[in-house]
C-alpha cells in the first residue's frame, strides 16, 4: 500500500519525502528536478508499541510501515503531454493514494512555475489534469463499450455504460470522481480504469515555518488563507506543515530536537492521517521476544488477521484471544487482565479493530 506525493514544480514534495525517509533525495530549485519517481518506506509513528514492550519487557518494537512515492512535479496542460505529464501520470496511477502539496510559504528564492504562489488557483491546476486525464479514460472506455453494443445490446454493457457516464458526467462539471458516492458494486465496475480522482485525497499545506504545523482541523484560529483553503477542500483530510523545518529535524536525534524545544507533531501528523486514509488499521502482538504492529485494512476479519502473520496461522485458525492494548496496559499485564475477564475469545467472523493485542490460537 503506497501513497504518491504530487504537486506541482517547487511546492516542497522532494523536501517532505526528504524529512519522511531522512534520505538525501535531489532536491534543486528547477521544474523537474525529479524525474523518476523515489520510492521510501517510512515506519508510522505509534505510542502503544512502548507502553507494550515495557509491559512485556519486550527486546525490540517492530513497527508497522507505510510506503510514499515522490512522483515530479505536474504543470498545467499535463494530461495533454505538457512537461513530462504523460509518464508522470502513470506513475500517479500506480498508487493507492494521492498526497497532494500545496505551497502557501513564500520564498523569493524559490521560482514558482506561475511566478508567485497561489494556493487556491494551484489546487485546481493539479485537480483539473488529473480530471482531464480520467475524462480522456472514460471516453475511450465509453466509446469502447458502444461499440460492443452494436453487436447486440446486453444488460451488464448497459448497466457499465450508465455507470461509466455517470463518473464522466460528474469529472465534467469539474468535480474530482471521488465526490461520487459509489456503490461497491459501481466501484469494481470502474476499478481497471485506474482513475486518478477515485483515489483517496488527502492534502498538505506547506506553510511558513512561524505558522506551525497541525492538523487544519485543529486549529483554533487559522490565518485567514488557510482558512479559505479549508473551505475551499472541505470534506477532505488536510494537514499543514512545514516541510523544510520537518526536514531539518529529521537529521536531529529525539534528544536534540527536545533540547531545542521543537516537535515532530507535522511530521507525525502526516503519517498517522496518510496511514488511516488507505483504511489501514493496526493490531498488536506483544511479548518478551518483540512487541510489534501488524497493518490490515479495516473490516479484516481473525483469521486474515492471523494469516498476515503467518499463512498456517489462518490455516488452522481455531481463535483468538484478544483485549484493547490500553486495557492490558491498565490492567497491568496477561495474568491480570485474565483475572478480570477482559480478555475475549473471538472466532472466525471477529472483525478486528485497530489497537487488538491478539493472541492465535490454530492447528496444522
Amino acid at each position: 500500500m503506497n501513497i504518491g506525493i504530487v504537486g506541482l514544480p517547487n511546492v516542497g514534495k522532494s523536501t517532505l519525502f526528504k524529512a519522511l525517509t531522512k534520505k538525501q533525495v535531489d532536491i534543486a530549485n528547477y521544474p523537474f528536478c525529479t524525474i523518476d519517481p523515489n520510492v521510501g518506506v517510512v515506519k508510522v509513528p505509534d505510542e502503544r508499541l512502548a507502553r507494550l514492550a515495557e509491559l512485556s519487557h519486550s527486546a525490540k518494537i517492530v513497527p508497522t510501515s507505510i510506503e510514499f512515492v515522490d512522483i515530479a512535479g505536474l504543470v498545467k496542460g499535463a494530461s495533454q503531454g505538457e512537461g513530462l505529464g504523460n509518464k508522470f501520470l502513470s506513475h500517479i496511477r500506480e498508487v493507492d493514494a494521492i498526497a497532494h502539496v500545496v505551497r502557501v510559504f513564500h520564498d523569493k528564492n524559490i521560482i514558482h512555475v506561475a511566478g508567485e504562489p497561489k494556493p487556491i488557483e494551484d489546487i485546481d491546476v493539479i485537480n483539473l489534469e488529473l480530471i482531464f486525464a480520467d475524462m480522456a479514460t472514460l471516453e475511450k472506455r465509453i466509446g469502447a463499450t458502444k461499440s460492443q453494443m452494436k453487436s447486440g445490446k446486453t444488460r451488464i454493457l448497459e448497466e457499465q455504460l450508465c455507470i461509466y457516464e455517470k463518473v464522466y458526467t460528474c469529472l465534467e462539471s469539474g468535480a474530482p470522481a471521488n465526490r461520487l458516492d459509489l456503490s461497491d458494486e459501481e466501484k469494481e465496475t470502474t476499478r481497471d480504469l485506474h482513475l486518478l480522482t477515485l483515489k483517496p485525497f488527502l492534502y498538505v499545506l506547506n506553510v511558513d515555518e512561524e505558522m506551525g504545523s497541525c492538523s487544519v482541523s485543529r486549529r483554533e484560529s487559522a490565518p485567514d488563507l488557510i482558512s479559505e483553503i479549508e473551505q475551499r477542500l472541505a470534506g477532505y483530510t488536510i494537514v499543514a506543515l512545514c516541510a523544510q523545518a520537518e526536514a531539518d529535524m529529521a537529521d536531529l536525534s529525539d534528544e536534540e530536537v527536545r533540547e531545542l524545544g521543537m516537535k515532530r507533531t507535522g511530521l507525525d501528523t502526516f503519517i498517522t492521517v496518510a496511514y488511516k486514509l488507505l483504511d489501514l488499521i493496526t493490531f498488536l502482538t506483544t511479548g518478551p521476544d518483540e512487541t510489534r504492529a501488524w497493518t490490515i485494512r479495516n473490516g479484516t476479519k481473525a483469521p486474515q488477521a492471523a494469516g498476515v502473520i503467518h499463512t498456517d496461522f489462518e490455516k488452522g485458525f481455531i481463535r483468538a484471544e484478544t483485549i484493547n492494548w490500553k486495557d492490558l496496559v491498565d490492567a497491568g499485564g496477561e495474568v491480570a487482565a485474565k483475572e478480570k475477564g477482559l480478555i475475549r475469545l473471538e472466532g472466525k467472523e471477529y472483525i478486528v479493530r485497530d489497537g487488538d493485542v491478539m493472541v492465535f490460537r490454530f492447528s496444522v
